[in-house]
């Protein structure tokens, strides 16, 4: 086994079963979570001897432990945990009932806090180690149709910056926390959008694949950087939109717009002939 353990969330499937894949080839011994069982045990049997599932909700702190516990057990040190789980569910806010919302919230930001907590609580005993963050491009400004999953993804922003602060602040200089901040992911997280107008503006830009995101993931693991925007452009506009608002707003339209196009196109492709 690898002398140091990762952990991974919401890795049964997508970007989260190719993050861990990711850190098995970089000699990882690797942590699969997620909240389906059968998607995790999948996933590691798939990754082979240096991947192990468990079934973990990130909303409980005990189960995030636990995870955490498990992997230092197996590995002798926790070195990388990727706060990958999330979940997107569209529409104003006032259309969506409070379970809903609540849903969002906890996973989103409130299993990002736990995730990163208990990872510090192994790194900062055990020679350091690195956060990595997967927020949204919706952590970074107004996303129209996502109002409640930009709220979870501002706040998990929120977090991850200031703790850093925190870090740096108590004299702890050898944890660092990474936030990637991905456009729209042709991942099962939108497999299931393309007839939803609520997410238009996930598909306005170029629709990722997973790989991009995880070579983004790759250089901060090789060089921690606070926030990466991927692509970087959009990133710059969502920065723009965030200092200007009315700027930002007054051109929410022509995006939505620009990104039911392209639902359109793609519901076209996969018709049948």
């Amino acid at each position: 086994m690898s002398s140091s353990g990762a952990v991974v969330t919401g890795a049964g499937r997508g970007l989260g079963k190719e993050i861990a894949r990711l850190l098995v080839e970089r000699g990882h011994t690797v942590l699969v979570t997620d909240v389906d069982e059968g998607a995790a045990t999948a996933t590691a049997a798939e990754l082979g001897e240096r991947a192990f599932a468990r079934v973990v909700d990130v909303r409980d702190p005990a189960q995030v432990e636990a995870a955490r516990d498990e992997v230092v057990e197996r590995a002798g040190r926790l070195e990388v945990w990727v706060n990958n789980a999330g979940i997107l569910i569209t529409g104003p806010a006032w259309e969506q009932d409070a379970a809903a919302r609540r849903l969002m919230l906890e996973v989103n930001a409130l299993g990002t806090i736990n995730g990163t907590v208990a990872a510090i609580g192994a790194m900062r005993d055990g020679g350091g180690g690195h956060v990595v963050n997967i927020v949204s491009l919706a952590g970074l400004t107004a996303v129209a149709g996502e109002a409640v999953y930009a709220a979870s993804k501002h706040a998990a922003m929120g977090f991850s910056l200031s703790t850093m602060a925190d870090l740096r602040a108590a004299g702890i200089k050898d944890i660092d926390i990474s936030c990637i901040c991905p456009d729209g992911i042709w991942t099962p997280m939108l497999f299931d959008k393309l007839d939803d107008p609520g997410s238009a503006l996930s598909f306005s830009g170029k629709l990722l694949q997973p790989e991009e995101v995880v070579d983004a993931v790759r250089k901060v693991l090789d060089k921690p950087r606070l926030v990466t925007a991927v692509p970087g452009w959009r990133g710059i506009v969502a920065r723009v939109g965030d200092a200007v608002p009315s700027f930002g707003l007054a051109a929410v339209p022509l995006v939505v717009k620009q990104g039911a196009r392209v639902q359109r196109k793609l519901l076209k492709a996969q018709a049948p002939e």
